[in-house]
């Protein structure tokens, strides 16, 4: 079909004739509407690596009512634009699920489509799987029963960043804020405001900059050197943090950056030793659950040919809530019925290794462990090719982690 592709199942030829003779469904399709080509396209084959791995895992044991579930890629070349286009195309190829990630812009404009698709069509309703988008509004007035964030938000991250650096006295007194002009900058430029009073801090200036269009953050980090900075919290995320590490390097600036995607690779290998000192906020470090996270990560690396990082970790985790769903759904005439998938979802659980997910019926914003890391040479798993790596200071349960849903969420369910 023209702009997909369909990954291979890893079902032995014998397995599948054994199959095909007694399924009595069509198969499951999940449509992965990604960045997968051009400048921005490095997160969205991590968001596509993370779906494989764990796709691949629940159709090595049988998949949904003995037939492997079928993960089809449309590249949405970065945009909101291409992405309603995708989206089109993957619900007129048959898909059921909706998969994406990088940008919550995307999110944004996937997750209006899904609903006015579901309003149209009662009873072909497509389900979407929100796996990185992690602006505000995806779960609050923008909410809906056929949505799911299996990402993190501005609060939760800036949450645990102070609560794991207040007490290390890593924070200071003088924070600057430099976040992206769109939904998740701003809502991490309102947290970091949010959070001052209990991390006994004053912002001493933000800046909300154009996204992935600055090529040179030099006159940016100046400013925060003028601002005698203590610490930088920033949300920038792929090219925007990239580069910032990059000029940060460039100028020996000293300030300490705490930070929610520090963890996306390349970026210790941008900043050498400035990144010593640095933090990061995110869902998974194979260092801090003990042997099950380091068995997770070991056989990842096994599969994929490098560690799980960045947004893989809460990918992984996101299908395999799906997967303890699809279980106690049944077909219904031939078909997947994505309203008891959905309400499957809402009771879904999974043992993470940092702890126990799952999904809060309320707003659809998964509830999930926390861990804070810190630069530093004696971390255990070394990254980007240098003697550094992400230690673990602090984890978080997901009852810790978790900030209120918002009022703003009006979900109106299925009669």
């Amino acid at each position: 079909m023209s702009g997909s592709r369909i990954t291979r199942p890893l079902f032995a030829a014998a397995a599948l004739s054994v199959l095909a003779g007694t399924a009595s469904a069509a198969p499951v399709k999940i449509a992965l509407v990604e960045t997968l080509s051009g400048p921005q396209a490095s997160t969205g084959l991590m968001f596509r690596a993370a779906a494989r791995y764990a796709i691949d895992k629940i159709n090595a044991t049988g998949g949904w009512n003995g037939e492997p579930l079928q993960l089809v890629e449309y590249d949405n070349q970065g945009g909101p634009a291409g992405a309603a286009d995708k989206l089109k195309a993957a619900v007129a190829d048959g898909a059921q699920i909706v998969m994406q990630g990088s940008s919550s812009a995307v999110s944004g404009q996937i997750t209006e489509d899904v609903r006015k698709f579901n309003l149209r069509n009662p009873g072909k309703e497509i389900l979407f799987m929100n796996v990185g988008g992690e602006a505000m509004e995806l779960t609050g007035e923008k909410c809906h029963f056929y949505h799911f964030k299996f990402a993190t938000n501005a609060q939760i991250r800036v949450k645990a960043l102070v609560g794991a650096m207040k007490p290390l006295h890593a924070l200071g007194t003088r924070v600057y804020s430099i976040n992206q002009n769109y939904s998740w900058g701003i809502d991490m430029e309102k947290a970091i405001g949010d959070y001052a009073a209990a991390g006994g801090y004053t912002v001493v200036e933000k800046t909300l900059h154009d996204v992935n269009k600055v090529q040179d953050f030099s006159p940016y980090v100046a400013k925060i050197a003028a601002a005698k900075a203590d610490s930088v919290i920033t949300g920038n995320w792929s090219n925007d943090l990239l580069l910032l590490m990059k000029a940060s390097k460039a100028a020996g600036l000293k300030t300490r950056f705490a930070t929610v995607f520090l963890d996306q690779p390349g970026n210790i290998g941008n900043a050498a030793d400035v990144a010593l000192g640095h933090y990061v906020a995110h869902p998974f470090n194979a260092e801090a659950g003990g042997a099950d996270s380091e068995r997770f990560a070991s056989d990842f690396k096994a599969r994929q040919g490098h560690m799980p990082a960045y947004i893989e970790p809460q990918t992984v985790f996101a299908v395999q809530m799906l997967g303890e769903a699809l279980k106690t759904v049944k077909p219904e005439g031939g078909k997947l019925n994505t309203s008891a998938l959905a309400k499957a979802l809402e009771a879904a659980k999974v043992g993470s290794p940092l702890g126990e997910m799952s999904m809060r019926a309320a707003d659809h914003q998964v509830l999930l462990p926390m861990v804070v890391s810190v630069v530093a040479k004696d971390a255990r798993f070394k990254v980007d090719g240098t003697d550094m790596g992400f230690k673990p200071v602090k984890t978080f349960s997901a009852a810790e982690a978790a900030t209120p849903a918002q009022a703003s969420c009006k979900m109106q369910r299925p009669s």
